[in-house]
């Protein structure tokens, strides 16, 4: 498995944080665009990518908190956390000092015992697939985005 992808607490710390950084920019172009009006190249660039980075966060939180066998609340925090900017920052820390985010990958040594953990079992014990699925799912759900349209408010 590429080192990038060796431990859920790894996985977990770089789309936090990446999506915290694209949350920021995105933050400072739309100061750009409304509060002084004078560009949208900001909210062109990290609009785009933000969202993406968001969508990344999301699958990426499923997949840790069904090999790490979260609760059902403990993944709709994490999911949450992705709303509100920075957040997921501060979900990461907390997540890694409950002892949420383990150094390896469950799945890959200990046999799926439920539904969600067999196909996500074989996706890291073939991580090239499961890195090309993820990266697909990531696409897939970018353009319903994309044709969804962007968010009202």
């Amino acid at each position: 498995m590429p080192a990038l992808l060796s431990s859920p607490s790894r996985v977990f710390r770089i789309v936090a944080t990446a999506e915290a950084v694209t949350w920021t920019g995105l933050l400072g172009g739309m100061f750009l665009k409304y509060v002084t009006e004078t560009t949208e190249l900001g909210v062109s660039i990290f609009g785009m990518l933000h969202g993406i980075v968001f969508i990344t966060y999301c699958v990426t939180t499923v997949a840790i908190a069904v090999d790490q066998r979260w609760s059902f609340g403990r993944l709709v925090a994490g999911l949450a956390s992705s709303i509100p900017p920075l957040l997921t920052l501060w979900f990461e820390r907390y997540a890694e000092r409950r002892g949420l985010l383990a150094p390896s990958w469950r799945l890959i040594e200990e046999s799926p015992a439920r539904a969600l953990e067999r196909p996500l079992a074989w996706l890291l014990r073939n991580p090239v697939r499961g890195l090309a699925t993820g990266l697909a799912s990531v696409a897939a759900l970018t353009v319903v985005a994309l044709v969804a349209g962007p968010p009202v408010g």
